[in-house]
C-alpha cells in the first residue's frame, strides 16, 4: 500500500499498484496522472481499480476528453458492461468443466460444488479432493481448468463490483480454490503463479472466511502423516485414497520436492531418481499404465529414497562422504577393480581436500576451479581410478563439490 498526499504522480513507473482510493478533488492532467499509477497492465494483472469517495465523474469524462483531443493513444477506461460480458463467457467456460462430460474411457459425469457456498468449512475444504480428481479425470481437464480460470480472475477484476461480479464471487473463490491446488508446484519447480489482484481477494474473502479450527487431514479424508512424506504410514494412505488422479499428483508433485532437495546434497542420486520418476510419469501420461499402477510404482520410488538414506551408515560414510561416492560409483569398470573399499577412501579423501580449498567465489574464478580440478585427478591417480573414466568423474565431482559448497557456506 502506499499512502500519497501529493506530488508523486510524475517521473517513476509502479506496475503493480492496483488501486487507487480517491479522496481529494482532482481534475485535468493532474486526475489523468493519477490514474496512470494504477492501470497499467502487468503480469496476470488486467487493469486498475479506482475508488472514488467524493464523485469525480465529470472530472473524469472532462479529462478523458482532454486526453483524446491531445493526441493520447490507448485505452484508459474500460466499459464496465464490456468487462461484465467478458466475465459472464469465461465463468461459463468454467463451469462448463464442472458440468457433465465424456471422460476418454467413455465414462459420464459432473460436479456439484453447491455446498462450498452454504456447508461448513470442513464441508467446503473436503469438496476440493474431490473437485482435483473431477477435472484430473478430464482429457487435459488441469490445464484447461488453469487457463479458464486465470482469464475468469483477470475478467472479475474488471467487472467488481458490478452486481453479475458479487453474484458470482462465491463460484469464483471456489474455481479459484481448486486452480489454486492443482497449480501449486514442487518447491523451486518454477515460478509461482502470480497472486491475483489483492482488491479481488479481499471482496471474495467472504466465501473462505474461517469459522475455526479445520482439521484439513480429516476434513480432505486422510489420517494425519507422519513428517516424513516418505513413511509407511503416509505412503498407505496415498494408496487408498478414493481419488487415483489426485494420489498422482500428490505423490508427483511430494516426489520432485524430494529429489529437488536431495539434489543440493546428493547430485547423482537425485538424477537417477529424477529419470525413474519421469519415465513412470512419461508411461501414464502416454496411457501405458493406469493410475493404479504409476501410484504404486510411485510408492515404490518413495520407499528406495528412504532406502537410500541408509546407504550412508551402511558404508560407513557421512552425508557429503556418500555424495562423492555416488559420483564414482556411476562407472562399473572403477567398482569392479578399486572395489568399495577404496571408493570409500576416495570419497573421504575428496571431501577433505575439496573442503579445504573451497572459497565464497570458486565457482565463478577459473583459476581456483582449474586448482580443483588438478586437486580432483590427482586423487583419483593415486588411487589407480581408470584413467578413461577419471575426465567424467572429475567433472561430476565438480559438480557435486558446487552443491555441497553452497552448503558448507550457509
Amino acid at each position: 500500500m502506499v499512502i500519497v498526499r501529493d506530488m508523486w504522480l510524475t517521473g517513476f513507473d509502479a506496475p503493480v499498484l492496483h488501486t487507487l482510493y480517491i479522496d481529494k478533488p482532482m481534475r485535468g492532467h493532474g486526475l489523468m496522472q493519477a490514474i496512470a499509477r494504477v492501470n497499467r497492465v502487468f503480469r496476470d494483472k488486467p487493469g486498475g481499480l479506482v475508488v472514488d469517495y467524493i464523485g469525480l465523474a465529470q472530472e473524469l469524462k472532462s479529462a478523458l476528453a482532454t486526453y483524446t483531443e491531445s493526441g493520447g493513444t490507448g485505452r484508459t477506461a474500460l466499459d464496465q458492461d464490456e468487462a461484465v460480458a467478458l466475465m459472464q463467457e469465461k465463468y461459463e467456460v468454467c463451469c462448463g468443466l464442472f458440468d457433465s462430460y465424456t471422460t476418454p474411457d467413455g465414462v459420464v459425469g459432473g460436479f456439484d460444488w453447491s455446498a462450498w457456498v452454504g456447508g461448513t468449512p470442513q464441508e467446503r475444504l473436503s469438496l476440493l479432493p474431490a473437485a482435483q480428481e473431477h477435472i484430473l479425470a478430464q482429457e487435459n481437464g488441469k490445464d484447461r481448468l488453469i487457463k479458464a480460470v486465470r482469464e475468469l480472475s483477470q475478467a472479475f477484476a474488471l467487472a467488481v463490483p458490478h452486481e453479475e461480479a458479487l453474484r458470482i464471487r462465491d463460484d469464483v473463490a471456489f474455481f479459484q480454490a481448486v486452480q489454486s491446488v492443482l497449480a501449486k508446484r514442487a518447491p523451486g519447480d518454477a515460478r509461482p503463479e502470480e497472486e491475483l489482484d489483492h482488491a479481488v481477494r479481499q471482496i471474495i474473502a467472504r466465501a473462505v472466511a474461517p469459522e475455526g479450527v479445520i482439521d484439513v487431514f480429516a476434513a480432505a479424508g486422510l489420517e494425519k502423516p507422519d513428517i516424513s512424506i516418505l513413511s509407511d504410514e503416509f505412503l498407505a494412505e496415498m494408496r487408498g485414497m478414493p481419488q487415483r488422479n489426485l494420489a498422482v499428483e500428490l505423490l508427483q508433485k511430494l516426489l520432485k520436492g524430494e529429489i529437488k532437495t536431495r539434489r543440493r546434497r546428493n547430485l547423482v542420486q537425485a538424477r537417477s531418481f529424477a529419470e525413474m520418476l519421469e519415465q513412470s510419469l512419461r508411461r501414464y501420461q502416454n496411457r501405458a499404465i493406469e493410475a493404479a499402477q504409476v501410484i504404486e510404482e510411485l510408492i515404490q520410488l518413495a520407499k528406495e529414497m528412504r532406502e537410500a538414506d541408509r546407504r550412508g551408515e551402511e558404508l560407513g560414510l557421512s552425508e557429503d562422504e556418500l555424495a562423492f561416492y555416488d559420483a564414482l560409483e556411476t562407472n562399473d569398470s572403477a567398482v569392479a577393480v578399486l572395489g568399495d573399499e577404496t571408493l570409500r577412501g576416495i570419497a573421504r579423501e575428496l571431501v577433505e581436500a575439496v573442503r579445504a580449498n573451497v572459497t565464497i567465489d570458486w565457482t565463478c574464478r577459473e583459476d581456483v576451479r582449474a586448482k580443483m580440478r588438478v586437486i580432483v585427478k590427482r586423487i583419483l591417480r593415486k588411487h589407480g581410478y581408470p584413467p578413461d573414466k577419471q575426465e567424467k568423474a572429475t567433472q561430476t565431482v565438480l559438480e557435486q563439490a558446487e552443491q555441497l559448497s553452497e552448503l558448507w557456506a550457509a
